[in-house]
């Protein structure tokens, strides 16, 4: 990070150039938790189906939870002394994943995408929790903190995905799109499948 882009503060007992690297991390999470909540507004608008009533109001939560996340992080990314991007065009600008593509379909469909979703957001969030994990105590809490709610929506997820086996119907799968598919194609987990 250039010498002009180092914060004029950050918290006690870090310096400047550590509250910099910190806040680049947490900065890639904060595009991603934005993207993930429109995403799930998205889905809980444009599901449809058998369980439409289900899934509709169970996405909501998780809507709430990952705005919070959001605030969270962006007020971590201020307290280090830099300021944190927000806007549409700056999400656009810097993520390195596809738009969500799917819009009015059916609830298995769409779980079996946001199944995918979760994958990329929660593999990325560990991977800057281990980033953050020597280096500062406090931002590496905040993200251990947003896994265990990710990691617990994303079970809630897979369980409509999972047939009484314990077989995810997704799984294989690397692509929302083929998540999508091949959780079409096994149909709802209604205990019928193995």
């Amino acid at each position: 990070m250039a010498r002009a882009e180092l914060p004029k503060y950050t918290v006690p007992s870090l310096t400047p150039q550590d509250g910099a690297k910190l806040a680049e991390i947490l900065q890639g999470r904060l595009h991603a938790l934005n993207d993930l909540q429109l995403t799930l507004k998205h889905i809980h608008w444009n599901v449809v189906g058998p369980h439409f009533i289900a899934v509709h109001e169970m996405i909501d939560p998780q809507v709430d939870a990952v705005r919070a996340m959001v605030d969270a992080t962006a007020e971590r990314i201020a307290t280090l002394g830099v300021a944190p991007q927000g806007t549409p065009g700056a999400l656009v600008k810097a993520r390195t994943w596809d738009d969500y593509s799917i819009g009015r379909a059916t609830t298995t469909a769409h779980l079996g995408a946001l199944d995918e979703v979760y994958v990329g957001v929660i593999t990325d969030h560990r991977a800057a929790a281990d980033a953050t994990e020597e280096l500062d105590t406090v931002t590496n809490d905040l993200l251990v903190g947003h896994l265990h709610e990710l990691e617990l929506f994303h079970w809630f997820v897979r369980a409509h995905l999972e047939s009484a086996g314990g077989a995810l119907s997704t799984a294989g799968e690397s692509t929302e799109q083929g998540a999508a598919a091949a959780a079409e194609a096994a149909g709802p987990a209604d205990g019928s499948r193995s």
